[in-house]
């Protein structure tokens, strides 16, 4: 039996900045590893039970001490390394929150060197060719996209175990630490506000992200699964999608078919605490990715 992939994750970091001849250009965030000599983009092994989404954040701080958030996801990458083994890392793009400027980075052991270079001499600069292949695959994408995550509450308790009014049918404690994990997933996306089911499962879901963060959430009923309406639903994601800033969607399995086809997407059986990002453009859907906390 062979052993399992090495799992990594990363972002391919984009900037339009000032060129050196005083016009705009697109830039793309590489470091150096002296232990290899080598440029790529910032990634890093995955820290036993983290997510992929987490980990790609979190290298990219490490690794350039820039704060980023990912956009659309790009095709991963499968390489043999040393013992034979494969390694497997999920890359996104992703664009800096707040200062971008590498200039203040500190070299050490393991990153001696963060740049931005321009993306015509960036593919000189990458040492392997799958990275060459990555930053190709990564130049359509490279545009600032929102993220509008549609989102299945957590794991709640049985109808037929609770028996009251179904609207405040609370999460179970796997429900609860589902709306836990959520909270870096959401963050990794920008999302800046939440609408949610007034049902009581939807709210406690993405409760947790809003204490950490201090984003606002919204209830609406007609997300619920009692009074939803095709017409609610369209005119509320006709909304978000024009707005300049993530967003979270929380409702439930009967309703997720209207959400979805209002977006333009296909439908998803999304269980229990998964999400299903829609990253969209003026308008237009451009890509989108399933997550499981």
């Amino acid at each position: 039996m062979e052993p399992r992939d090495v799992r990594a994750a990363g972002a391919v970091v984009t900037r339009k900045a000032a060129g050196r001849g005083g016009g705009r250009e697109w830039q793309v965030l590489l470091v150096h590893r002296p232990k290899y000599d080598d440029w790529s983009f910032p990634k890093g092994k995955l820290d036993p039970g983290e997510h992929a989404v987490t980990a790609a954040v979190r290298e990219v701080a490490e690794e350039t001490g820039l704060d980023v958030r990912l956009g659309p996801p790009l095709p991963s990458q499968r390489y043999r390394i040393a013992g034979g083994r494969w390694k497997s890392v999920d890359y996104w793009t992703a664009r800096v929150i707040g200062s971008d400027d590498v200039g203040r980075y500190r070299p050490n052991a393991e990153i001696d060197a963060v740049e931005w270079v321009p993306w015509e001499a960036a593919a000189t600069r990458l040492t392997y060719p799958h990275d060459r292949v990555t930053l190709a695959e990564a130049e359509p994408l490279r545009r600032r996209t929102r993220a509008l995550v549609v989102l299945r509450h957590g794991k709640a308790r049985s109808r037929k175990g609770w028996g009251k009014d179904d609207r405040r049918r609370p999460l179970v404690k796997l429900g609860e630490e589902q709306s836990q994990r959520l909270v870096p997933l959401l963050a990794a996306f920008d999302a800046r506000s939440a609408h949610t089911s007034s049902s009581t499962r939807c709210v406690q879901t993405v409760t947790p992200w809003a204490d950490v963060t201090g984003w606002p959430v919204k209830h609406h009923d007609e997300l619920s699964e009692e009074d939803a309406t095709l017409e609610g639903v369209v005119d509320l994601v006709e909304e978000l999608l024009g707005a300049r800033e993530g967003t979270v969607v929380c409702t439930h399995r009967p309703v997720l078919p209207t959400v979805l086809d209002a977006l333009g997407v296909d439908d998803e059986a999304l269980a229990p605490g998964s999400l299903l990002v829609v990253h969209h453009r003026k308008g237009r859907v451009v890509a989108t990715e399933v997550h499981h906390p």
